[in-house]
């Protein structure tokens, strides 16, 4: 039993289909019920009279396409006072004018003034109109509306409440959106808010209110509540210090400073958490959002819905751990704190991290088996990918080698001085290094690019957030607790963070305030996901490895099914692996080109035929579907080119601006192709698997970089510094050297400090 305005009544909120109310964000798509509040400042106009008519036909759409899902909406809206508003108004006009023009017998009219409009009578004048426009819209999407109003008083009749109750689920039933809103008409005038004081007590006073009791009488899944506001900030927003609170959990109210109210309605956001926290209370999921914003109107119900981090989210259930805003700071001040300490420092937590991987080296692939074992039970990774998720002993030993490659090669990263000019006299200006900031590495099915990429961080001085994918839960697990345990050494343990939470990867995208640099390391869908979601934050990366290898009519027999096979077969998960073979016309059916196939054949490898090769052939392999495929399998594809210049036309055409080889005796030709292929890496007579961070001697590699921007081909450490610059003067004004001033620029190059190169 709970009482509103000292009236008892029975909601038995446990005995909901569903139970409680959602505890994380990405469960609201199972929401089936909804109702969406529309505040006052949603529905009108700026000017306060008249609708915004393009957002409510924005949120009738969104409204819609949910209820042809088979979803239950209800809408609890505002905006009849501020349509009759509009329509008085001009018949007052109207009125006056006419009156004037008798009176006065003069067509030319005086200002008219306008009385101040009573809001009851504005809503008499109004409702009819604004549901009459609801109906409109909705019939657009072959939806039927029905118009419900209702007081306070109903509330308080017990058979009133019943026969509402009866009428909203009958109009559910059939597939009718109750357009729900207090009857302003006859409503009382507002009185103080007497029962702010707690949860227990709340009255039907204003739309959030309304909308919060109907969605606990009505069992709804999801409450929405639209106003002018992104959500619920920490103080009022506009303020220097506001920040966004994505989830908000009941007794949280002491730590948020309420401002004013809306320029228009009833309510203001101190209603409004107040409403939100006894839907709550009652089973019902709520999130206050912005429905005004011009960029996000447009789909701020659907993205809610979707589970997408829009909003303030209402939830009874706190995270064990930190939210990743707070992993993002704590990131922030710990890469900060690591980009301080002595280059040796920094070397000692990496030498100490490698250590770890071969001490603990038992513990590591007991977790890794634990996630293989997952994946093979529940078959949802592929071949590749679970080869990808494998750790072994060599892997660990591989990584440890790596890591201390980094560790001696980290010495003067940081710091570096890389320019020196004197401005003038006793004015110098250096630029030296600097860590990005914080960086974001996103990885699927690969444990191992943890240790990698945190000890790239560690060595550049930047703070790291990691979102690692499910499959590889406790392989990340304890290499992450590992990372801690040697950042610990001094006293840096919060600067590589591991995201555990349910953040989707498009919400962690929008964090540009948190994080600097997004380097994705997976599939191309993933890389391509990340770019597209990626709100001003650069992404550093490849969406595709689509590497060439170009067999040319002077190539070495020797060479050539060497490098094809290592290319190919090695590993053909990898991004650098071969997927497209191009072959001179001049070597088809040749003993070089039988060899070729035969190799192929004996590795297994399926050949695709591109159009001109198939054309040579009677009886073709499968046509290949399209010449820009990554197989990432033992599969590719062959295709037939005329010269090397068509090669590498073939090339800028279908490939990815990743790794191309070309194999050749001929110095002239192997130039040519060097020297004009557009690719992040380009060899000769060498495999394309060479294209790697330990290969090229960077100890490791956080990605390849096909990106034409900041870095390129494999990035280790120096893709991970930006510069700054520093200024040092003596009482220098620019002033001084204007036209008639004491000073003169000079911009002389001063020699750089010697590099520590041990």
């Amino acid at each position: 039993v709970r009482c509103w305005s000292n009236i008892p009544f029975i909601t038995l909120p446990l005995s909901r289909a569903h139970g409680k109310s959602f505890a994380h964000r990405s469960e609201l798509k199972h929401a089936k019920r909804i109702v969406v509040k529309l505040g006052s400042a949603v529905v009108t106009r700026g000017d306060e009279c008249g609708l915004a008519l393009g957002r409510l036909a924005s949120i009738v759409e969104q409204v819609s396409m949910l209820q042809n899902q088979g979803r239950e909406m209800m809408i609890v809206t505002s905006g009849a006072v501020a349509f009759g508003k509009q329509r008085l108004r001009h018949e007052i006009l109207l009125s006056q004018s006419v009156r004037q023009a008798l009176h006065s017998g003069q067509s030319q009219l005086k200002d008219v003034a306008i009385p101040v409009l009573e809001a009851r009578a504005c809503a008499a004048a109004g409702q009819s109109g604004l549901m009459a426009l609801y109906e409109a819209m909705f019939t657009q999407y072959s939806i039927c509306a029905a118009q419900i109003l209702v007081t306070n008083l109903d509330f308080h009749d017990e058979q009133k409440r019943r026969n509402l109750n009866g009428t909203l689920h009958e109009l559910l039933r059939m597939n009718i959106v109750p357009i729900i809103n207090t009857n302003d008409a006859v409503v009382p005038p507002p009185e103080p808010n007497s029962d702010l004081q707690g949860v227990n007590v709340i009255s039907v006073k204003d739309n959030d209110s309304l909308a919060a009791r109907l969605a606990v009488e009505m069992k709804t899944d999801l409450l929405i509540v639209l106003s002018d506001v992104e959500g619920l900030f920490d103080s009022p927003p506009g303020s220097d210090d506001a920040k966004l609170i994505d989830i908000f959990y009941p007794g949280d109210q002491q730590s948020v400073t309420f401002g004013t109210k809306s320029r228009v309605g009833m309510g203001g956001m101190e209603a409004k958490v107040k409403a939100a926290l006894w839907a709550l209370q009652g089973g019902t999921s709520v999130v206050i959002a912005n429905g005004t914003h011009p960029k996000i109107s447009g789909h701020v119900i659907t993205d809610i819905v979707e589970g997408k981090k829009v909003g303030t989210f209402f939830s009874e259930v706190k995270p064990a751990g930190p939210t990743v805003e707070q992993q993002g700071e704590m990131a922030r001040a710990g890469g900060r704190t690591l980009a301080a300490l002595q280059p040796e420092q920094r070397a000692e937590i990496i030498y100490r991290l490698a250590d770890l991987l071969t001490d603990q080296r038992e513990e590591i692939l007991l977790a890794n088996k634990k996630d293989l074992e997952e994946a093979e039970n529940k078959g949802r990774l592929a071949l590749p990918l679970l080869k990808r998720l494998s750790l072994s002993t060599s892997k660990l030993n591989s990584l440890a080698i790596g890591l201390r490659q980094i560790a001696a090669s980290s010495q003067d990263s940081v710091g570096r001085v890389i320019r020196r000019t004197r401005v003038a006299k006793d004015l110098e200006l250096e630029q030296v290094t600097v860590p990005i900031g914080v960086l974001l590495v996103i990885f699927e099915s690969r444990p191992d690019c943890l240790p990698q990429v945190s000890a790239l961080a560690i060595a550049s001085g930047n703070g790291l957030l990691l979102k690692g994918g499910k499959e590889a839960a406790y392989s990340n697990q304890i290499l992450h607790h590992l990372t801690q345990e040697a950042l610990s050494t001094h006293g840096v343990k919060d600067a590589v963070q591991l995201v555990n939470t349910r953040e989707e990867v498009e919400d962690l995208c929008r964090l540009d305030k948190l994080i600097d640099l997004i380097i994705p390391r997976g599939s191309s869908q993933l890389v391509r996901n990340i770019q597209k979601a990626a709100k001003g934050i650069p992404v550093m990366g490849h969406s595709e490895g689509i590497c060439h290898v170009y067999v040319d009519t002077d190539a070495s027999i020797e060479k050539v099914t060497r490098i094809i096979r290592d290319s190919k077969c090695e590993y053909p998960a990898a991004c650098n692996a071969l997927e497209t073979l191009l072959i001179h016309r001049d070597l088809l059916r040749t003993p070089l080109f039988d060899q070729i196939i035969d190799m192929l054949r004996v590795e297994q490898v399926k050949i695709h035929a591109g159009p001109k090769f198939a054309s040579y052939l009677t009886f073709s392999p499968s046509e290949v579907k399209s010449l820009r495929t990554e197989y990432g399998d033992l599969e590719c594809c062959i295709e037939v080119v005329d010269s090397v210049q068509e090669a590498v036309e073939h090339i800028h055409k279908y490939g990815s601006s990743h790794t191309d080889v070309i194999i050749t005796e001929n110095d002239k030709t192997a130039e040519f192709f060097l020297q004009h292929v557009d690719s992040a890496c380009v060899f000769w007579n060498a495999s394309t698997r060479f294209s790697d961070g330990y290969r090229f001697g960077l100890g490791a590699e956080v990605g390849i970089s096909t990106s034409r921007i900041h870095a390129r081909g494999p990035v280790g450490i120096e893709g991970l510094l930006t510069t700054k610059w520093l200024l040092r003067g003596d009482n220098h004004v620019v002033s001084d050297f204007s036209e008639h001033g004491s000073m003169k620029y000079l911009h002389e190059s001063l020699p750089l400090p010697q590099r520590n190169t041990n």
